[in-house]
């Protein structure tokens, strides 16, 4: 009886001597993740500051690369630190990125009013910060570009294209952004880096999507295109700014090209039937041929003339409108860190709807 007492005492002493071990683990793992740091580009913008937001919580140090001028309305209640300067000069970059463990480089020209202005920033600018990064960042763990599906283009007979597609491009955002990636990969050899592709993006915050609510909740559904339905890929911005830190925390990830965004395609019609349900409205179908949106870019040289900021509706944009496949496989990236889309698409409109009405945007 005395040796099964011993015997007993010995096994709970093990236990807790095990227990303490493991809590001795888990608090050195949580101290060296709250002391990472993070540089994001871009951080006050629509998706930026999801991003932002969703680091904080997970105890990452936020350091911001913004203007001057930037609107930082999105950050105003999150502990970040700011760094003022812009991806295109390198005085003010290596002081963003000195010491960082992580980079996100979000940030990014979508529309412009000369084509020189895309690779001015998206190319070069993104290979200034590159270079900046192997030399003040000597102990980065991850360099996360955040691309575009317009990289790669549309696809051409309706299947979904994945990383392993050759990329085909039709307007200058897609074209610098492609080129942005070869410059990001050229560096793979020296920093750990991975490129992201997201698809179309929605949810809280964006200003592309709310026009289409607006037009719904006056009873229209405007649908592009003549007896052709049109297809998009999407992704709820939470759901992308998750699978940015999945990647960007997954050994695998490292030199990849990854697409994020629902497995599920979407035709156009489908997404503003939901529209109009998540409003609560009965709105009727208005066919608009390709041809109208090809036209009122016809407008855009001589309104980027007048309007201080470059026109709505571009050629550019214009011509990946009327595209009739934006489909992408986000497979890769279940495969390789487990990422899967965790909002489906009527959630995410009326999550999307209800923070336009708080905002009163609608």
């Amino acid at each position: 009886m005395r040796d099964d007492g011993l015997a007993k005492g010995r096994i709970l002493k093990q236990g807790f001597n095990i227990r303490i071990t493991f809590i001795r683990i888990k608090r050195s793992f949580l101290k060296r993740k709250f002391n990472m740091r993070v540089l994001i580009t871009g951080g006050n913008g629509f998706i930026g500051s999801h991003l932002v937001e969703a680091l904080v919580r997970k105890g990452y140090q936020v350091r911001c690369l913004i203007r001057k001028t930037s609107n930082l309305r999105w950050l105003k209640d999150v502990s970040v630190e700011y760094v003022y300067g812009e991806v295109r000069d390198p005085s003010s970059l290596a002081g963003a990125a000195n010491g960082m463990d992580y980079v996100y480089h979000i940030a990014g020209v979508v529309e412009a009013k000369e084509a020189e202005t895309f690779y001015e920033v998206n190319v070069q600018g993104t290979g200034l910060l590159l270079q900046t990064c192997l030399e003040h960042a000597p102990n980065l763990k991850r360099f996360v570009y955040a691309s575009s599906q317009s990289a790669a283009g549309p696809c051409t007979k309706g299947e979904c294209v994945d990383e392993s597609d050759p990329p085909r491009p039709i307007t200058h955002y897609g074209r610098s952004n492609l080129q942005a990636e070869e410059k990001v990969l050229s560096y793979k050899e020296k920093i750990p880096v991975t490129l992201i592709r997201p698809p179309a993006v929605y949810g809280p915050r964006d200003t592309m999507v709310l026009s289409y609510f607006q037009i719904v909740k006056k009873g229209i559904k405007p649908l592009l295109g003549l007896g052709r339905k049109k297809y998009i890929t999407l992704c709820f911005v939470e759901d992308l700014v998750r699978g940015f830190i999945m990647a960007a925390e997954s050994q695998r990830a490292a030199g990849q090209t990854y697409y994020i965004g629902d497995e599920k395609p979407y035709s156009r019609a489908e997404v503003l039937d939901a529209i109009a349900e998540v409003l609560s409205v009965r709105a009727v179908t208005l066919h608009v041929p390709d041809f109208f949106a090809q036209a009122a870019a016809g407008f855009s040289p001589l309104l980027s003339r007048i309007a201080p900021k470059s026109a709505t509706l571009s050629w550019g944009k214009a011509r990946e409108l009327v595209q009739r496949y934006w489909l992408c496989d986000p497979s890769k990236a279940k495969r390789d860190f487990g990422f899967e889309s965790q909002v489906g698409l009527k959630e995410g409109l009326r999550i999307t709807a209800d923070w336009y009405r708080e905002q009163g945007w609608l």
